[in-house]
């Protein structure tokens, strides 16, 4: 299991938090433990199992709390920005001037669910030279902003 399955769905989900009070790497932290336990949950069975969700437990919170540090309002502007006007499988790059942070978007497939358009998308971040590759869904809400689904 690698890094890319630890951090499913983190920096998407700091991407499209909006109106909490939360610091951003509380978030990340949080979206990161919940992400390492659900990739935990998928190797072995048994004990060897509750090891894996407990060791990406906390892998996931302390990857997800260093990457919610880098997170701000230009990077979900952006991320929001690829998903709602990308075509699928093209990718979107930005580099955060404030943070350094390179950021990389791809939208992979698009389809309807029963609450709207929903897209699975990748997303590279290398941050201080280090790449961490997530993999999510995002779906639109009715108010036209785009929120993770997974």
């Amino acid at each position: 299991m690698t890094n890319n399955h630890l951090l499913i769905g983190l920096i998407t989900s700091l991407i499209f938090l909006t109106g909490c009070n939360p610091t951003k790497e509380d978030v990340g932290t949080l979206v990161g433990a919940g992400t390492g336990a659900y990739a935990g949950s998928q190797i072995g069975n048994g004990t060897g199992q509750l090891a894996a969700i407990a060791i990406g437990t906390l892998l996931g919170g302390y990857v997800g709390g260093k990457i919610g540090q880098n997170m701000d309002e230009l990077d979900r502007r952006r991320a929001s920005d690829a998903l709602e006007t990308s075509p699928t499988g093209t990718s979107v790059a930005w580099q955060n001037p404030d943070s350094g942070v390179d950021y990389t978007m791809t939208p992979t497939r698009t389809y309807e669910s029963t609450s709207g358009p929903c897209r699975d998308y990748t997303t590279e971040a290398v941050i201080e030279g280090s790449a961490e590759v997530v993999h999510g869904t995002a779906c639109r809400q009715s108010d036209g902003t785009w929120h993770t689904a997974n």
